[in-house]
């Protein structure tokens, strides 16, 4: 299984992650230590350079882990043809025990990295790079998790064996499983479809107002608000929108919907969701450090586009569930 091209492909991406920010981390401490912006001293003029190559090399190395995802996702389903008992990714998944944990970090990174680019760009645009120390001190932080993120890949892909048999979603989501998701899609159509679009409503009009005014509360607001409307937009997949995607009022697999043939429908929900949670996400993450004087007009400007993002994912998003539903032949709720 390993000589996959994706599963290679993601493995090397997961593992350049790693050795880039080990190796980055003894020039962090450094950063930490002695940058001084103000100093004219040959220390200060090689940490100048050098933290402008390692920012750059940084940046593609975590936006290769935001498309390192879409990747791992799109792998797990198409491997499921290869195990007996797997009709989708949850299949693939449950091979082993180390399917889903690795999904559920490879999701933390996605955020996790985003928040960070988020950062280091306003700190780009600063004329004095206020944000050095602590956007390497947060590299140091992110280490960690990535080295999670390899290990728990690493563990998985080594552990898929073809002649495993496996469960799929219809054990998992099943109203008689005791899991997280399971009483998410447990929920009756009608209240989940009120929580639903409730946490659409904030997720969309709380960047608009940030869009709009470009105030800390209103960025801190953004942040909370994308997290919500991730969670609710989650949940609205597992309790009804999978439902009338499928035509079917027992099936709410939110992998599924990926396959072609259901058009590929999930990737038309799930990239703009992440997308658009990601944004919010950033547009808050920067907001601590909107005092710095030399910060005090970029932030606003650069989390008002991240809000504006974010507003356009989730009505997007909002959209397409919307349509999905309407244009089904599915009739779960009777009035």
């Amino acid at each position: 299984m390993l000589f996959q091209p994706a599963i290679i492909a993601l493995l090397l991406a997961a593992g350049l992650a790693v050795v880039m920010l080990a190796g980055v981390a003894p020039f962090a401490i450094q950063v930490i230590r002695h940058w001084d912006i103000n100093s004219g001293s040959e220390r200060q003029l090689a940490l100048e350079r050098r933290t402008y190559l390692f920012s750059t090399l940084l940046t593609f190395v975590l936006v290769a882990q935001l498309a390192a995802l879409l990747l791992f996702v799109f792998n797990a389903d198409r491997l499921s043809v290869m195990f007996v008992g797997a009709m989708c990714a949850v299949g693939t998944l449950n091979v082993n025990g180390w399917g889903f944990p690795s999904l559920i970090t490879q999701m933390a990174v996605f955020f996790l990295a985003a928040m960070w680019l988020a950062i280091n760009h306003v700190d780009t645009l600063a004329r004095d790079y206020p944000l050095v120390r602590i956007k390497y001190a947060l590299l140091l932080l992110l280490l960690p998790v990535l080295a999670s993120s390899f290990w728990l890949e690493l563990q998985y892909f080594l552990g898929l064996k073809a002649n495993v048999i496996t469960s799929c979603c219809g054990s998992m989501f099943s109203e008689e499983a005791k899991t997280i998701a399971a009483e998410a899609s447990g929920l009756e159509p009608e209240p989940a479809l009120w929580l639903f679009y409730a946490g659409m409503v904030a997720a969309i009009a709380t960047p608009l107002w940030h869009w709009r005014l470009g105030s800390r509360i209103s960025g801190y607001l953004t942040a909370l608000t994308s997290g919500a409307g991730f969670v609710a937009a989650i949940t609205g997949v597992l309790s009804f929108i999978s439902l009338y995607i499928y035509e079917h009022p027992h099936h709410h697999c939110p992998f599924c919907i990926l396959k072609p043939e259901y058009d590929y429908q999930g990737y038309w929900l799930y990239i703009p969701l992440f997308i658009a949670t990601a944004a919010g996400l950033g547009a808050g993450a920067m907001q601590p450090f909107a005092r710095s004087p030399s910060l005090a007009s970029i932030v606003p400007r650069v989390s008002s586009r991240l809000a504006g993002l974010a507003v356009g994912g989730y009505i997007l998003f909002t959209a397409l569930a919307t349509w999905f539903v309407l244009s089904s032949n599915l009739i779960l709720i009777e009035h």
